[in-house]
């Protein structure tokens, strides 16, 4: 898988892929990361890359000249490129996209800065739209790393264990994952439910999915 991040700040995302299981897949091989600065791209004398808004408005607007050469260059370059937005004004991004896009052979991660980009970019580039949550960020960087992230756990060899995809929330019939408890069995009074530690794999399967349901209706009920 080829990481094409698209952002005037590549060091706020590079140190990310530096360490854990990140770390370790681009220095294995799976996920090879680059970077296209905007910036180097533009006609603009003083190297700018936006300009105030049509029609009025606050603050700045990524401007067209920049992404539509920066992007020409990535397309030419790298064949078969999904190129994904990130914006507040998209549909949320979800585990079954991650596991979609994650066979995909290039991704391209365009961050917008200042009030976001020209829609005309978005218009003639975007091959999917995305929002991470309802919310507004100072920049796509966040919301282009956790896109990275969710998509690269599906990729094969990744994980050090790809069971460890199966029983996480999202994955298990789209309800939110069992409490979990670890060693040791009791601390400070907080003891782990008795029938984890039963050895019954059928009491501790009906368990954690009694207690899955309860969690999916009270966090996210439909």
């Amino acid at each position: 898988m080829i990481y094409i991040f698209v952002t005037i700040f590549p060091n706020l995302i590079s140190p990310y892929f530096d360490d854990s299981i990140l770390g370790r897949a681009t220095k294995d091989g799976l996920i090879d990361i680059k970077f296209y600065n905007p910036r180097d791209y533009t006609t603009n004398k003083h190297n700018k890359v936006d300009n105030k808004l049509c029609g009025g408005g606050a603050g700045q607007l990524m401007t067209v000249q920049p992404l539509f050469d920066c992007l020409d260059d990535i397309v030419a370059t790298y064949d078969d490129c999904d190129i994904l937005f990130l914006t507040a004004c998209a549909k949320k991004f979800v585990q079954n996209d991650a596991k979609r896009l994650s066979s995909k052979k290039t991704i391209v991660f365009v961050s917008s800065r200042y009030e976001g980009v020209d829609e005309r970019v978005i218009e003639r580039y975007a091959s999917e739209v995305f929002s991470i949550g309802s919310y507004i960020l100072t920049g796509g960087e966040l919301p282009s790393l956790v896109l990275a992230d969710s998509i690269a756990r599906n990729i094969s060899g990744v994980l050090g264990n790809n069971l460890s995809l199966f029983e996480e929330s999202y994955n298990t019939g789209n309800m939110l994952e069992a409490p979990a408890f670890a060693r040791p069995l009791d601390y400070r009074g907080y003891s782990v439910i008795d029938s984890y530690t039963s050895g019954n794999h059928k009491e501790i399967k009906d368990i954690k999915y009694k207690l899955s349901r309860q969690k999916t209706d009270y966090f996210s009920p439909k």
